[in-house]
């Protein structure tokens, strides 16, 4: 290399730290790199530089183009000292929206667990695999892939942010962008499909729909209220849902349950018809009452204003209530002990 700087005449112009320079690549090597900047003015990207953009490096050839940063107008030997990260970084990202569009797998590298998900390495990028994107045999121990190997694709990415999600499970059954687009473009609103769980969180459980991910929400997975999702599904269980909404931006599909099952608020007034008895078990209390569940899907609120201090039912208990009040369109009921003995007034 000192040899091609000698011959080449060096002389320098104005340039100084954080400018970006455009050059010809002249001399490559484990060590170091030449860079031919123009108007016989060369610059050298250093050994230390290297190992930050090794991956980058290992692929140029002379004669290839480059976008570098200025680090020094001029060292100790008088060359200009150049940095290639911010060129290697929008490669990476070129490469990673190529991946993307053509649905190759890419092989990253387990980091650490985080809340999740597990974070992971791809050529110095950091990158984010969901518990519900891995194996089935992942997702509840994401710890198994600790500082191992594994192949992913690219779901989600934002250089902007430094954003990119990976999908080890779209790798598992060799799901590309353009086949998910096609699979999308056949499915409707109202379409129902069946599928495997394939993830559960506090929020909704994950669905995968013949390689599409879908979500069901907790609220569209029953019409009674729901605490624990883990109690009720186990990932790989097979489901049958019905499509609320097909988002072919993202890919994804939402997603109900409950709604393959009769609305149990249809007709509700002529079930409960107003100052009826009824019978119930309390399921939840709150502050301002407690609510009894008259059937699944239903429950009415018994306000504390209607107990007797001391008398609260507790959680189990069966009581014994009246329909006072009826809002269909909320979905509220309002319900009344069933008192002992008839009050003074009473109508």
């Amino acid at each position: 290399m000192e040899e091609l700087l000698a011959q080449s005449g060096i002389t320098t112009f104005s340039l100084k730290k954080g400018d970006t320079v455009k050059g010809t690549v002249v001399f490559v090597s484990s060590r170091e790199v030449l860079v031919d900047m123009g108007k016989k003015s060369f610059g050298i990207v250093a050994e230390w530089e290297l190992d930050q953009v090794r991956d980058y490096v290992s692929n140029l050839k002379e004669g290839d183009k480059v976008v570098a940063q200025v680090v020094n107008p001029e060292n100790d030997y008088g060359y200009t000292v150049l940095s290639l990260r911010k060129a290697s970084m929008e490669t990476r990202w070129q490469l990673l929206e190529k991946l993307k569009e053509t649905g190759d797998d890419m092989e990253v590298t387990g980091l650490e667990t985080a809340k999740g998900g597990i974070l992971v390495d791809w050529q110095g990028l950091r990158g984010f695999v969901p518990s519900t994107q891995l194996e089935t045999q992942f997702a509840t121990n994401p710890m198994q892939l600790l500082n191992r190997k594994f192949k992913v694709k690219v779901i989600e990415l934002d250089p902007g942010i430094n954003r990119l999600v990976m999908s080890q499970k779209a790798s598992f059954l060799g799901v590309t962008p353009s086949a998910q687009r096609e699979k999308l473009k056949k499915i409707k609103p109202d379409d129902i499909l069946k599928g495997n769980i394939s993830g559960i969180a506090p929020f909704g459980v994950f669905v995968d729909v013949d390689g599409i991910e879908g979500l069901v929400h907790i609220s569209e997975v029953a019409w009674e209220k729901v605490e624990n999702l883990s109690e009720l599904y186990k990932v790989g269980h097979q489901v049958e849902v019905i499509v609320l909404d097909v988002n072919e931006n993202e890919g994804k599909l939402n997603l109900s349950l409950k709604r393959l099952t009769p609305d149990p608020w249809k007709n509700i007034l002529d079930r409960y018809p107003i100052e009826s008895g009824v019978s119930g078990k309390v399921v939840r209390s709150a502050p301002y009452g407690i609510f009894v569940q008259l059937e699944p899907g239903i429950e009415g609120l018994l306000h504390i204003s209607k107990i007797n201090p001391g008398e609260e039912p507790a959680i189990g208990d069966k009581v014994e209530c009246m329909v006072e009040k009826i809002d269909a369109v909320k979905r509220k009921i309002s319900l009344t002990l069933v008192p002992h003995e008839k009050p003074v007034g009473y109508r």
